[in-house]
């Protein structure tokens, strides 16, 4: 299997996309304004303690306070990478773990999605290329994909030997450590180390609702936490952060160096890659089966449930095999389009009713060695006596959905439309390849009143630099009857 990540990057918003194959797998859309919060940790404040919900709310500086829950306060029976059972090591109560007014160190866990805020805990991690550092504990625990017993005990000797300048100082080893040498997992350690040092630092000169440390912006840490054995190419659009990610990989990936490339071809990356249009067809509920069966997917606040049909596939043999050869190809289908529309929570799947045993059996089994590529954890259940089968995805961040589109204004949020920023920058990449493509003087917008709004306001720095960069003016009309999503580039 061959695997290359795409890095598009404009001043407005990083992408990353994932490609198996010449197959788009995973997207992650990363906006200058609404950059992700996972991974970071702040001073917070706790504004309030809720016994009954054994939860606290605390202040970090957002928009809206952030949830905190009992489990999720390091002590030092804590529960660690599931390795023990955390019904058997209950959490002490709320009110006794944390009080009003009080100041702690907090990582976010989970960004705020949709009303709610942002999910904590004060179990600190940080993470490098091969290991995760947990300076609150002294565990050493191996990711459960590593397989080998003895490359497990290999690794956590290595570390547990390695470890020496910071005793009380644990970690997870990542699937990207197994059959790494010690001298990598030692680099690992001291920059770990030296983080930790920072950040503790920082955290005693900083006030409550400051920031203490940031992640990484999303293109290094697409490099650090996505990239596998299987990856060939890493190309980045842009000449300035290629040379950044460059110098990033040099000093702590050395062995990617030579597969990082930078692309200045004539044709926009994803446009080459075809990128673009699996992102568009993403945002669409219907999913087209190369059999002629199809998936009906529909995302609600409470679940996404996702619907196989046969479709126009009418199969060769008898109605059983029709029906047991849509679902084998259905759940590859459902495993990418969970990926690549990045689907959390509670997950239904409504495969064909099935009546044979065997074919139940090997349906499930398709779909969970499908879904062993996935970066996030997924659980899947036995198919259910009314032939669903139900799955849970662990959700860190908004769906694809939700980061390019918004309740609609016209149906009162029964359906989505995409934001008027969304529109602002696919006219941005319009503008740049028809500047590429013809000779014209000047460009006309035809928009939306609320996109040119937006594209005179608030990006009126983004559409001069535009300008500059084409070396050809940006005119715009606001056109009435058009649709938040509709708008034309005219050639003038």
């Amino acid at each position: 299997m061959s695997e290359e990540i795409l890095v598009n990057i404009t001043p407005q918003e990083t992408r990353v996309a994932v490609v198996e194959n010449g197959v788009l797998q995973e997207v992650y859309i990363e906006r200058v304004r609404k950059r992700g919060l996972v991974g970071n940790i702040y001073k917070g404040k706790v504004c309030r303690v809720l016994p009954g919900m054994q939860a606290a709310f605390i202040e970090i500086g957002l928009e809206r306070a952030a949830f905190l829950h009992a489990s999720d306060i390091f002590s030092p029976n804590s529960a660690i990478l599931n390795e023990v059972d955390p019904k058997q090591n209950e959490a002490p109560p709320i009110q006794e773990l944390v009080s009003e007014g009080q100041e702690l160190l907090v990582q976010v866990i989970k960004d705020p999605l949709g009303t709610k805020g942002a999910r904590l805990t004060t179990h600190l991690t940080i993470p490098a290329r091969f290991l995760v550092a947990m300076p609150m504990t002294d565990h050493i625990g191996v990711s459960q994909k590593i397989e080998s017993e003895e490359e497990r005990e290999r690794l956590k000797s290595l570390v547990d030997k390695l470890r020496v300048d910071n005793p009380k100082g644990g970690y997870i080893i990542r699937t990207a450590a197994d059959q790494v040498q010690e001298k990598d997992l030692s680099a690992d350690i001291q920059f770990l180390n030296r983080i930790w040092e920072a950040i503790h630092e920082r955290a005693t000169e900083v006030g409550p609702r400051q920031i203490v440390h940031e992640d990484l912006p999303l293109s290094m840490r697409a490099v650090r936490d996505i990239v596998g054995t299987d990856v060939e190419k890493i190309r980045i659009d842009s000449k300035e952060h290629f040379q950044k990610i460059n110098k990033f990989v040099t000093k702590f990936i050395p062995e990617l160096a030579s597969g990082i490339e930078y692309y200045s071809g004539p044709r926009p990356l994803f446009d080459l890659y075809s990128v673009e249009d699996e992102i568009q067809k993403s945002l669409q509920p219907k999913v087209q089966l190369k059999s002629g069966g199809h998936l009906v997917i529909d995302q609600t606040e409470a679940m996404t449930t996702v619907d196989v049909n046969t479709g126009a596939f009418v199969g060769h043999r008898n109605l059983e095999e029709t029906i047991f050869k849509t679902n084998l190809e259905a759940t590859q289908a459902i495993a990418r389009q969970i990926r690549l529309r990045n689907l959390g929570g509670i997950i239904i799947v409504d495969f064909i009713d099935m009546l044979d045993e065997d074919h139940k059996s090997q349906v499930l089994r398709s779909l969970e060695r499908s879904l062993e590529k996935d970066h996030a954890k997924t659980t899947v259940s036995e198919v259910s006596a009314l032939g669903l089968v139900q799955m849970t995805r662990k959700r860190t961040r908004e769906s694809l959905e939700h980061v390019l589109c918004e309740p609609c204004p016209v149906c009162s949020g029964r359906g989505m439309v995409k934001t008027p920023e969304t529109v602002v920058f696919e006219i941005f990449r319009e503008i740049l390849r028809e500047a590429r493509q013809f000779d014209a003087q000047k460009f006309l917008i035809l928009a939306s009143q609320s996109v040119v709004d937006l594209m005179i306001d608030e990006e009126s720095g983004s559409v001069a630099e535009l300008e500059a960069f084409i070396g050809r003016p940006i005119r715009f009309q606001v056109e009435n009857q058009y649709s938040q999503e509709l708008f034309d580039v005219v050639l003038m």
